[in-house]
């Protein structure tokens, strides 16, 4: 059980770290924080240009497991952006320049991993609805009065959570490599546990840890928000509530949540649409951007075209 909490750690940091990572652009924009939900939460706006569209619709980029809101790179936010969109970048409590829970210390993964097997209360200092509200908080100081909700990972898990329980605040979801978090759902595969067992120990350790460093990750950060999935636990209810036009986009190599996890949160969402994608794993290589960046922009025009037509029989 160790082995596979280990997995779940390091699957994440070697398919991320290897994605797409230039950030000059994202770091051209400056790093502010606020206080809300109890937290600082750091955070950035790229695409607020008072020379273009004065009320850009708005989006909110939620990163996954211990990643700072570096880790979506330059490629991925210009796109965006370059459809006419303004982006809310942030940082989740315990990574980057927000709040950091150091002093709260390290989980006993194995004996935590053992009390969420048998359906005990795991220990952590924070949950995913903790971390949703931040974002909704942050929202809110920033007159965000709703926005597309974008989340990867574990970031995609926080952005169901809004569109399931804050649907006034969702313009649209799209959730990406990401899952419910229902019991019945498939572990990460034997051979991405097999690949990276040389990965948890020696010079490759130190290598890995460096690399995540570089990249904007924060490994200390990665046990703790991974007891807060396991304490918010199954999502499922919450899931099917949704309404808002959604999409679920999924790498067919996914080892970390395999595709079964993107289709069951689909299957969920009445009307939603699902991608699968091949050639992407656990992350987002730099040959699938354009597509990714395409499917997110269509997506979300679709959304605006209907919203203003909408208005305009209003």
């Amino acid at each position: 059980m160790k082995a596979v909490l280990l997995t779940l750690v390091l699957v994440l940091a070697s398919q991320l770290v290897s994605a797409e990572y230039s950030r000059s652009y994202i770091e051209s924009h400056p790093l502010h924080t606020v206080a809300v939900n109890g937290v600082e939460i750091a955070y950035r706006i790229v695409g607020e240009e008072l020379n273009e569209k004065p009320d850009k619709p708005k989006v909110v980029v939620i990163m996954g497991l211990g990643g700072s809101n570096l880790v979506w790179g330059d490629t991925l936010i210009k796109g965006l952006e370059e459809g006419g969109y303004q982006l809310l970048m942030l940082d989740n409590r315990d990574v980057g320049g927000s709040t950091r829970f150091d002093s709260w210390g390290q989980p006993t993964l194995w004996l935590q991993l053992i009390k969420q097997k048998l359906g005990f209360a795991v220990n952590a200092p924070y949950t995913l609805d903790d971390m949703a509200l931040d974002t909704v908080a942050l929202m809110d100081q920033l007159g965000y009065q709703n926005a597309h909700i974008i989340g990867t990972s574990m970031g995609g898990m926080i952005a169901q959570i809004i569109a399931a329980q804050y649907p006034q605040r969702t313009r649209s979801l799209i959730s990406i490599m990401s899952s419910t978090g229902a019991r019945h759902l498939p572990w990460p595969t034997r051979q991405a546990e097999s690949n990276l067992r040389e990965l948890a120990v020696g010079d490759a350790a130190a290598e890995r840890d460096a690399m995540m460093r570089a990249r904007g990750f924060y490994p200390d950060s990665m046990p703790r928000q991974l007891m807060a999935i396991f304490k918010t636990g199954d999502r499922s209810v919450d899931v099917a509530s949704i309404q808002a036009n959604t999409l679920v986009m999924h790498g067919a190599d996914d080892p970390l949540l395999p595709p079964q996890h993107g289709m069951h949160t689909a299957e969920l969402i009445d009307g939603s649409e699902f991608v699968l994608l091949e050639d992407m794993a656990h992350n987002m290589p730099e040959n699938v951007l354009p597509e990714l960046i395409s499917r997110m922009r269509a997506h979300m025009d679709k959304v605006e075209a209907y919203l203003e037509s909408d208005m305009g029989r209003g």
